[in-house]
């Protein structure tokens, strides 16, 4: 962990690079120190239906899931969750100039007990760090 999910409304694909847009969250995530570079997912799904507030088909949204394991303190979550929405809301600054955009950023922390990996992407990086 940390897997940030971005599920958005279709009718976005036109209007949001998302292949950039995961990158600089990957980016804004690696740059707090708190996570391990093989660690990091970001990742879209894209939503085909969906019905927004007064159902105008020009209302779209962008809500963010970001898991995270324990051991980070409230104020590492917080900072990092500033720090995703500041670099999002950003990046999709001209979504915000009409009333039809909606984004939204949730933190959830998974109890290691009832998560299981396996990863072999982490030895590989940690041996090419020396």
């Amino acid at each position: 962990m940390p897997h940030l999910t971005i599920e958005y409304s279709g009718n976005l694909d036109t209007k949001v690079d998302f292949a950039r847009l995961c990158r600089t969250v990957h980016r804004t995530i690696l740059s707090t120190g708190l996570f391990e570079l093989g660690a990091v997912r970001v990742r879209t799904i894209r939503s085909l239906d969906y019905a927004i507030a007064d159902l105008l088909p020009e209302n779209g949204f962008i809500d963010m899931s970001f898991r995270i394991g324990r051991g980070r303190t409230e104020a590492e979550k917080k900072a990092t969750g500033e720090a995703i929405f500041k670099a999002v809301s950003d990046e999709l600054s001209a979504l915000f100039a009409t009333p039809h955009f909606a984004l939204s950023l949730e933190i959830r922390e998974i109890d290691p007990d009832l998560s299981w990996k396996k990863n072999a992407i982490h030895p590989r990086l940690r041996a090419s760090k020396g």
